[in-house]
C-alpha cells in the first residue's frame, strides 16, 4: 500500500517543477514578445505568456487544495539563462528569427518537464494527471506555432 504522505510529496514536487517552468515560460515569452518586430507574432507570445500564468495559477490552487501552502517558486537558473541569451540577441540586433530559435529551445524545455510529471510519477492523481495532460496539449500547439513561425522567416530569408 501507498503511504499517502509520500504520494503527496511525489506529486507536489512534481508540480513545483512544472511551476518552475511556467515561470521561466512565462517571463521568457513575454521578454521575446516585447523583442518581436512582427505584430501578430509579438501579441502571440504576450498572450501565451498571460496563459502560462493562468497555467500556474492553476496548478498552485492544486497544491493549495492538498495543503501545500507556501508554492514561491522562483523559476530554474536554465529560464535565467535563457531569457539572458534572448536578450542579448535582441540586443545584437538579432532577428525574429533568432528569437523564435531561442522560443523554441524554451518550449523544449516546457514539454519535457510536462512529460517528466505526467510519465514518471505513478502517484498522480487522475484529476491532476488530466490537468497536466491538457496544459501539455496546450504547450505543444504554442511550440508547433512557434516552430512553424521559425520555418517561415527561415524560407523568407
Amino acid at each position: 500500500m501507498t503511504n499517502p504522505s509520500k504520494d503527496l510529496k511525489e506529486t507536489e514536487s512534481a508540480l513545483r517543477l512544472v511551476i518552475e517552468t511556467l515561470i521561466d515560460g512565462q517571463d521568457a515569452l513575454r521578454h521575446i514578445g516585447e523583442q518581436l518586430k512582427d505584430e501578430a507574432l509579438k501579441v502571440k507570445f504576450l498572450e501565451e505568456s498571460l496563459t502560462r500564468a493562468e497555467f500556474r495559477g492553476e496548478l498552485e490552487n492544486l497544491l493549495h487544495q492538498e495543503g501545500v501552502h507556501d508554492v514561491n517558486e522562483h523559476g530554474t537558473t536554465a529560464g535565467v539563462v535563457h531569457r539572458a541569451w534572448a536578450e542579448l540577441k535582441a540586443k545584437l540586433g538579432g532577428s525574429d528569427h533568432t528569437l523564435l530559435v531561442t522560443a523554441e529551445e524554451i518550449e523544449d524545455a516546457a514539454r519535457e518537464q510536462y512529460e517528466n510529471a505526467i510519465t514518471t510519477d505513478p502517484a498522480l492523481p487522475l484529476p491532476i494527471r488530466q490537468l497536466l495532460a491538457r496544459q501539455a496539449a496546450h504547450v505543444e500547439e504554442f511550440h508547433d506555432t512557434v516552430k512553424a513561425a521559425r520555418d517561415r522567416l527561415s524560407e523568407a530569408a
